[in-house]
């Protein structure tokens, strides 16, 4: 049996077609489109790549972008200072804090900084606890992605036993929240399971739904996957790869090409959640016009 491939670009060009939709409305409306500012800090590779492919997101939809690049070694003061500055700056509508950051820098504490109503991340505690009372504002875009790869694609969530690996603040703690809230994208029998879950494979074969997001190759193995299940990576680790030009490939946290052979459907690294990812951050840079804070 092959499985299903669960096809994330097509879902994340149809969420980019409904936000420049939005956008456009705005216009006619007679209102600005949203600004969305990405403060970038060091000259971390990968952050480059994923921040120059968000502001050609925004640009494809209509979205206002700006980038605030600073020196890996600005001070905590020096950039709570920008976010506050960005904070008060009522043209700017939407903002994230590119990560990873120097090490030197408390990443939750400048998440705490940003405005609630501009933190388009979902990681300011309020918007976390908004989420937990099951009246979200802004959810982190990652876990958006999973849900709506699962709804376009057709995949009924009510009433199943879902397995999410992974337990951080940016995945694996909203994702389970998210899929066991009490509506018609919800109302799933959630397990969070991590590096202290004893028989992993025990618990994920009870699974209709898989979904990893550890940061670690092959967490996820055929073995661990009854036939016929839904199996969502959110992975992305780079590996290295001689025959590629680049030196290195991109794969997931699931064996893609074993479990495809036992998963009634999955999703391929790269071109799974990852695009869905960032149309959702637009879709959350859209619904900041709609908050009246």
């Amino acid at each position: 049996m092959n499985s299903y491939i669960l096809d994330g670009n097509a879902v994340a060009a149809e969420i980019r077609s409904e936000v420049k939709h939005g956008v456009e409305q705005i216009v006619r409306d007679g209102l600005c489109p949203p600004h969305l500012r990405v403060i970038m800090i060091g000259s971390n590779t990968a952050s480059q790549t994923y921040v120059r492919l968000k502001m050609q997101d925004c640009e494809e939809v209509g979205i206002s972008s700006s980038l605030s690049v600073l020196n890996d070694s600005i001070t905590m003061n020096e950039v709570m200072d920008l976010i506050d500055d960005v904070n008060n700056n009522d043209e700017i509508n939407a903002v994230i804090i590119q990560k990873p950051l120097p090490s030197h820098l408390d990443s939750e504490l400048l998440d705490f900084s940003l405005s609630p109503s501009k933190d388009v991340d979902g990681l300011h505690p309020v918007n976390l606890g908004l989420l937990l009372q099951g009246n979200p504002r802004f959810i982190p875009a990652t876990p958006l992605a999973v849900r709506e790869l699962l709804v376009r694609s057709n995949i009924d969530i009510v009433g199943k036993n879902i397995v999410v690996i992974g337990r951080s603040n940016l995945v694996g703690k909203p994702l389970a929240l998210i899929l066991a809230q009490k509506n018609i994208y919800g109302n799933a029998t959630v397990t969070i399971a991590h590096t202290g879950t004893k028989n992993l494979r025990a618990i994920t074969l009870e699974a209709d739904i898989i979904i990893a997001a550890t940061g670690y190759p092959n967490t996820v193995t055929a073995d661990m996957v009854r036939s016929g299940a839904i199996v969502v990576d959110v992975g992305i680790n780079r590996i290295n790869d001689s025959s590629r030009k680049r030196g290195y490939r991109l794969i997931g946290d699931v064996d893609f090409e074993n479990v495809k052979t036992v998963a009634g459907a999955i999703t391929p690294v790269p071109g799974g959640v990852g695009p869905i990812t960032r149309a959702m951050l637009l879709k959350n840079t859209l619904d900041t016009i709609k908050a009246n804070y």
